[in-house]
């Protein structure tokens, strides 16, 4: 009979994004097997090799991202309020400058990998429905927005040259400049 995991996927996917941050490209199996505080070969068995670790990171990112937007703007106090957060909450999480940078260096490396670069197109394409969604429900107070469709495109570009600029011009704080950034968006379909 096989013994049950004790370590579940969820705790060595989350000491993955914790090592990312640390280390960016860098990391190593061995890197994440000591932030999850197991065995190298645990890791190894559980995800066959680092490549297979990403695949699995950042299916489980898509998986949550959605959840997260949604979560966001249902919260908010209108559905443009909603829409913003949702825009917002997509990079909060990126901390300090340097461990954003050192998970920009690990998407760079990830786009060269067909597989990955597949994966992150679907990840995008989540965010892009939750912004489409939350868009819809705002878009009687935005007359001047470009369709559901585009805004979403507009706002996830937006949120994702915000993340990659800060990271290499950091003033202030990340939430406060993708607010900044994604305010001056939807003042501008206001009217």
């Amino acid at each position: 009979m096989a013994r049950p995991q004790t370590i579940t996927d969820q705790r060595l996917l989350v000491a993955t994004g914790d090592v990312i941050g640390r280390h960016g490209p860098g990391f190593t199996l061995a890197h994440v097997a000591a932030e999850a505080g197991v065995s190298v070969g645990t890791v190894a068995q559980r995800f066959g090799s680092k490549s297979g670790l990403l695949r699995a990171l950042t299916a489980h990112f898509t998986g949550e991202v959605a959840v997260t937007m949604r979560a966001a703007a249902e919260s908010a106090k209108s559905a443009v309020d909603g829409l913003r957060a949702a825009a917002v909450v997509t990079h909060v999480g990126l901390g300090d400058a340097k461990t954003a940078a050192n998970h920009l260096g690990q998407l760079g490396v990830d786009l060269v990998d067909p597989v990955l670069r597949e994966l992150l197109g679907e990840h995008y394409a989540a965010m892009e429905s939750e912004l489409r969604r939350a868009f819809r429900a705002a878009a009687a107070e935005l007359p001047r927005a470009p369709s559901a469709s585009r805004a979403a495109q507009v706002l996830l570009a937006v949120v994702n040259g915000v993340s990659m600029d800060w990271s290499i011009r950091p003033k202030g704080r990340l939430e406060d400049r993708l607010a900044a950034d994604v305010d001056a968006v939807l003042d501008g379909w206001r009217g």
